[in-house]
């Protein structure tokens, strides 16, 4: 059974997904990134930049001492799970490939900058409006960007729904706090509206949702924006 350690966040839904997806069995550990268990010396263990999610298979490589395999970063572990299972990433070299180009389009993409925007237009602790309009308007250009490759192909890699998908949708479920209007993308809308609907993917972003709350206090506020993000641990 694989160990996750996470949190309900577009990164965890990832994951949780992804599980739902391939039928693997798992115990999900919250990490209530506004209480700050992200910074505890056991998670830090298995994921040193304090970020979730993070996983442990007591049945994947062993490492040298022979401890079970832990991995941290949403897209290393969809690859990896995808790889364990079989599923999700294509085994042919180009479609291989055209799954990790969309799936680091996410990565280096959508994931940054639609965090930026939504931090920027409902986090930031007053409204700083070049940058609401700097990450706005490149949230609305990488939704362009989305909207026209799949109004060539069903899905982002192409005709096969891929951990590209998985990784993306989570990040378009919060499109209004984006300040998106989701019917100006009418093929990410198609695209959103059906992933949306698959049973995996309904189950997977119930995981940990009733656990997580609004961050409204400044003490969450704090440990996830202010000096204890920064601090070494």
């Amino acid at each position: 059974m694989i160990d996750v350690y996470s949190w309900a966040t577009p990164n965890g839904h990832k994951i949780h997904i992804m599980l739902e997806e391939t039928g693997l069995e798992y115990a999900v550990h919250a990490i209530n990134i506004g209480a700050g268990d992200q910074f505890t010396p056991e998670f830090l263990s298995i994921s040193p930049n304090n970020k979730i999610p993070a996983i442990v298979d007591p049945e994947g490589p062993k490492s040298a001492d022979g401890k079970p395999f832990s991995l941290f970063e949403s897209g290393a572990i969809l690859v990896y799970l995808a790889e364990k299972t079989g599923k999700f990433l294509p085994a042919d070299p180009a479609r291989r490939y055209a799954t990790l180009q969309w799936l680091m389009f996410q990565m280096g993409g959508v994931g940054p900058m639609f965090g930026q925007t939504h931090h920027f237009r409902v986090y930031a602790p007053q409204p700083i409006e070049y940058a609401i309009n700097r990450y706005t308007n490149e949230t609305h250009r990488l939704y362009g960007v989305m909207d026209t490759q799949l109004g060539k192909t069903a899905y982002l890699a192409g005709n096969d729904y891929t951990i590209a998908d998985i990784a993306s949708f989570p990040w378009t479920r919060s499109w209004k706090n984006q300040g998106i209007e989701l019917d100006e993308f009418p093929n990410v809308k198609r695209w959103h509206d059906e992933i949306a609907a698959r049973p995996a993917v309904i189950r997977g972003v119930e995981v940990l949702a009733s656990a997580r709350k609004e961050l409204t206090d400044d003490k969450a506020r704090e440990i996830l924006f202010g000096a204890t993000q920064y601090a070494k641990h």
